[in-house]
């Protein structure tokens, strides 16, 4: 990958070269200079765009893509594709896919369909086996096999002591359990919140309180078996404040909040549009600001797209009936840098990287080039003709977002939207 950037805005904290505007000379994926002005004196590839800013690449640490299984919702080449024109040069996979990522050559599988991609592709291995929460999968071998942390998406670890013998057995070799908040047993076959909007609607609620005990829970199984421990997506006031008491214990967790959690409430949903239907829920206003503090003050570690293709086929239903989930790649930086600045915006994009053991690549001469293109000023209403996903189902159509993602150059390669 050889390429000159030109004039851009450089976005990044750890950088010599934040907030200045530079060329940037990559070859052979590496950069190698940054100055003020530099000549293409090799005829290189040379990228300019309107207000070009650049950061490092982006990380999402939660998206579906189907494939294996159900590949009419989305393909892993595809899914990829979409994240790199969204801004992403890396992701973590979910292993909701049929069969369920829960051994080591599933995971080297899904390994092998990101090869040649601009976006890497890091699986998630499903904690217990077809994530059915009775026995624990093989999460050492798929550790080894390239899997960056366990958990059985969407659904809450029903027996506390799979949890417990998880966090002490992924001890051993410093694996990264996540445990999804919700009690079964409190949270039912609820399809939103539960508040006046499910009462005005007839439809069946899921409370706070599901939330709130199996975090609780959750956070004494921790302490107990001092493990380690990631909480995804995050939905009320009162998980905010029982994670910030967990880390003020020294306590290793850490957790992350759904940008359509922090855009949407309960209340949108009064038109039954099947696309908010999102698990967790939509809540309500008070749990939007409560959120954005816990981002603000680092209490909520990242966020993610949560981004989860579910066919037209599967959404045009009763809304009771209709699959939880939407895709969200392609909105989140317009998303975020609607109600965030943008250098908050990109604080966020790019945390995470860490807590899933990959490694952070600054915008220095000698680091490889890891790097998204975007413009923040750019307005626009999201429509159908934006979507870059197999499936449509998106949460954000017809909503004004601020911020255009040009592109990344990542792995050696150059993604782009012209």
């Amino acid at each position: 990958m050889n390429a000159l950037i030109k004039s851009a805005r450089i976005i990044d904290k750890q950088s010599e070269f934040n907030n200045t505007t530079n060329d940037i000379l990559v070859e052979d994926g590496v950069i190698k200079k940054i100055a003020p002005s530099l000549k293409n004196v090799k005829n290189y590839s040379l990228i300019k765009f309107e207000n070009l800013h650049v950061s490092q690449g982006w990380f999402d640490s939660s998206v579906s893509f189907g494939e294996p299984g159900y590949e009419n919702r989305e393909t892993i080449k595809n899914g990829l594709y979409t994240a790199a024109r969204s801004g992403f040069s890396s992701v973590a996979l979910q292993p909701n896919s049929f069969p369920v990522v829960d051994n080591k050559s599933l995971v080297s599988y899904i390994k092998s369909q990101a090869n040649d991609c601009p976006t890497k592709l890091y699986p998630v291995g499903a904690l217990t086996k077809n994530s059915k929460g009775t026995h624990l999968a093989e999460i050492f071998d798929m550790q080894n096999a390239g899997g960056k942390a366990f958990g059985d998406y969407k659904k809450a670890i029903k027996n506390p002591n799979i949890l417990k013998t998880g966090l002490l057995y992924a001890n051993s070799f410093n694996g990264l359990i996540m445990s999804y908040p919700e009690d079964f047993f409190i949270s039912q076959f609820g399809v939103m919140n539960e508040n006046i909007s499910s009462t005005k609607l007839g439809l069946k609620g899921n409370p706070e309180l599901s939330e709130i005990l199996q975090i609780s829970r959750d956070l004494e199984i921790l302490e107990y078996t001092n493990g380690k421990l990631h909480i995804p997506t995050i939905s009320t006031s009162k998980s905010v404040n029982l994670i910030k008491l967990a880390k003020s214990k020294g306590l290793d967790v850490s957790c992350s909040v759904a940008i359509h959690n922090l855009i949407f409430k309960d209340s949108d949903i009064a038109s039954y549009n099947t696309n908010f239907k999102v698990r967790p829920p939509l809540r309500t206003q008070n749990a939007i600001d409560s959120l954005i503090d816990g981002l603000k003050d680092g209490t909520i570690d990242m966020v993610t797209t949560d981004h989860n293709p579910i066919s037209d086929e599967e959404k045009q239903v009763e809304f009771d009936h209709a699959p939880f989930g939407t895709i969200g790649l392609e909105c989140a930086f317009g998303a975020l840098n609607s109600i965030f600045s943008t250098k908050k915006t990109i604080d966020l994009l790019t945390k995470g990287k860490e807590r899933f053991g990959l490694s952070n690549n600054p915008i220095k001469v000698g680091n490889i080039c890891d790097i998204t293109l975007f413009n923040p000023k750019k307005i626009y209403k999201f429509q159908v003709e934006n979507i870059l996903s197999k499936s449509k189902n998106c949460i954000y159509l017809n909503s004004e977002l601020k911020g255009k993602v040009y592109g990344i150059m990542a792995n050696k390669k150059i993604e782009l939207n012209y």
